[in-house]
């Protein structure tokens, strides 16, 4: 007997439009950020160091997960990560524009190509959920 969900995600690859497979593609550049997150951050962590990168690095994988099952939640995630990310960039180095650069702009950027895929995430979340429905 075949896995009906591996089936449904193999169609769901095989008629992807362009646009689908970029945010295929944002999805699985998420979670490799999320995992190099955890990693580092956990190995911080032991040292003594901040929480931020291993929180920050399961909400990244979980959000880059769902985001490559075409679930809005992946990008809500990945929002929710973003804004904890200025959170913490605020508290460790307040508003000195030349010391948030480099800890909120990458993230954000990203966070505007996230934002950018939600209606297509919309799109294959009802797509799936009307042929996937008994």
């Amino acid at each position: 007997m075949v896995n009906s969900s591996g089936n449904a995600m193999f169609r769901r690859l095989h008629n992807a439009t362009f646009v689908e497979w970029l945010v295929l593609l944002l999805g699985v550049v998420i979670t490799l950020v999320g995992v190099a997150f955890v990693i580092g951050g956990v190995d911080l962590a032991m040292l003594g160091g901040s929480f931020y990168y291993a929180i920050c690095g399961l909400v990244l994988l979980a959000g880059g997960v769902f985001i490559i099952l075409g679930r809005t939640m992946g990008a809500f995630l990945y929002l929710g990560a973003l804004a904890y990310t200025w959170v913490w960039s605020l508290w460790e180095v307040g508003f000195s524009p030349i010391d948030l650069l480099p800890r909120a702009f990458g993230p954000t950027l990203l966070g505007i190509l996230v934002a950018l895929s939600i209606p297509v995430l919309r799109r294959q979340e009802v797509r799936f959920s009307s042929k996937g429905a008994v």
